[in-house]
């Protein structure tokens, strides 16, 4: 063979993987703080590990993604909301132990590596970065030819966060009679897109563009609402001991995320008709003629974050989200049982 073979040849582009690279740094450097200790492109990134205001810090990570919401993003050809949906997804999930969010890093792959498309998941990154007060500190961006069909991605992201452990939220003090707290979400959040899909594009026949009126927005600006952090509005009660609980409610909607804060002998009743159900959600249930349980099992049917409080600090912790124009709703009471949420 007399031409000599390259690694873009073979469908990898270093060029534009660069290109993108030098973008993705000035936007990690607008979430830089005074504890950030390395640069962008270095093999790994460094934060101050000291807390001085804290006894006993205790580091809290997770790591997510924000699942086939990404189809939707392909479809429409809007790619900045899914990076903030990342880093708000992954916030809610520390936020449940009482964390502050530290740093962030993340994982974008792909097939055929499109700057523009990179940075604009990455710019959304670095919005939720900074809207949480958190530090991108790296990432990696994987160009893997005949991995990903023409035009999709995947993204992935990690976060660290810190609390005092003796402010640590972990539901051990939660016990019969205590009220749950309801926050409302924008949408689906992140979870129960398979299904969504299957609904509104093979079942209904929509597309993206198909403009609802029963919703008042388009199928897609409706199924790309943002995942919303918790974090801004709850971050006054963090430290006041009025919090016994948090539950971000994910995939497996309220039924299964409210049990993995409840202390054995404890069970929750939840009263369906006390938030309102936002039309999207009795939308889709009609589409597919989808049961009851299934919806609530699914999807956060309105509900992106809950608070368990006892009935004596339940007035101030309202009047605290009030204040933050934080939207409350009593959903429900815990009572003696097997770790299980009814609903009635």
């Amino acid at each position: 063979m007399s031409k000599s073979i390259t690694y873009s040849d073979a469908g990898v582009s270093i060029d534009a993987a660069n290109a993108a690279v030098e973008k993705i740094k000035r936007l990690a450097r607008g979430t830089f703080n005074a504890r950030t200790l390395s640069e962008i492109g270095s093999f790994g990134g460094m934060f101050d590990g000291a807390f001085p205001g804290m006894s006993e810090p205790v580091l809290v990570a997770s790591a997510d993604g924000v699942g086939t919401k990404l189809k939707v993003a392909f479809m429409t050809g809007i790619h900045d909301t899914v990076g903030r949906d990342l880093v708000n997804h992954c916030t809610n999930d520390i936020l449940v132990q009482g964390a502050r969010p530290l740093f962030f890093l993340d994982y974008v792959a792909t097939g055929a590596l499109s700057p523009e498309v990179i940075v604009s998941v990455v710019d959304g990154i670095a919005n939720g970065c900074r809207e949480n007060g958190c530090v991108l500190l790296g990432g990696e961006t994987a160009e893997m030819p005949g991995f990903y069909a023409e035009g999709e991605y995947d993204v992935a992201g990690f976060i660290v966060g810190v609390v005092d452990r003796a402010k640590v939220i972990d539901g051990g003090r939660v016990e019969p009679g205590d009220v749950l707290l309801g926050l409302p979400s924008a949408g689906l959040h992140t979870n129960g897109y398979s299904l969504a899909r299957k609904l509104f594009f093979e079942v209904a026949g929509y597309n993206v563009e198909t403009r609802l009126e029963a919703l008042g927005e388009t199928v897609g600006e409706a199924l790309l609402r943002p995942h919303l952090s918790y974090l801004r509005p709850l971050e006054g009660l963090l430290d006041t001991g009025s919090v016994k609980a948090l539950a971000h409610i994910t995939g497996g909607g309220l039924l299964e995320n409210i049990p993995r804060v409840l202390p054995e002998g404890t069970a929750v009743e939840i009263a369906k008709s006390s938030w309102p159900v936002p039309p999207l959600f009795r939308l889709m249930q009609e589409l597919g003629n989808v049961s009851e349980a299934e919806m609530h099992r699914t999807f956060n049917m309105g509900v992106g974050m809950v608070v368990v409080c006892s009935p004596a600090d339940a007035a101030a912790v309202r009047a605290h989200l009030d204040s933050v124009n934080q939207p409350s709703y009593e959903i429900g009471i815990v009572k003696q049982g097997a770790r299980e949420v009814a609903l009635t």
